[in-house]
């Protein structure tokens, strides 16, 4: 009997852990779609845009993508985005962390490089 109830509070146990998982928003949301694709700048977000990310991207200043480069972007999307928000977040190149908006979030982000990119203008 004891083997009965031990096999139970096995099963009872996994259950409730298996519960405490939470899914990975950062890929399971966007696995069935392009890149970004989901993401809308509002007017909010191009005001951020327009205060710090133009300053590079529309003339490519230090090798920055230029918005609409479709052949760039479409080079940089194929790192995934994982890779292009990482760089964004943290830096690369001659672009600073966060590309000087520190009041931007991961989904203000997330909507810049879907426009510049052009997958959800």
């Amino acid at each position: 009997m004891n083997l009965f109830y031990s096999k139970i509070a096995g099963l009872a146990l996994i259950a409730f852990l298996s519960g405490c998982t939470t899914p990975n928003i950062e890929t399971s949301h966007y696995l069935s779609s392009p890149a970004f694709s989901n993401d809308v700048a509002n007017t909010a977000v191009m005001g951020k845009w327009s205060r710090s990310c133009a300053l590079c991207h529309i003339t490519g200043e230090a090798g920055a993508p230029v918005v609409g480069d479709q052949e760039e972007w479409q080079r940089r999307l194929a790192q995934g985005e994982q890779a292009i928000l990482k760089n964004v977040l943290e830096g690369y190149n001659a672009m600073p962390p966060l590309g000087y908006c520190m009041s931007c979030e991961v989904a203000d982000f997330r909507a810049m490089i879907a426009y510049m990119a052009g997958t959800n203008p």
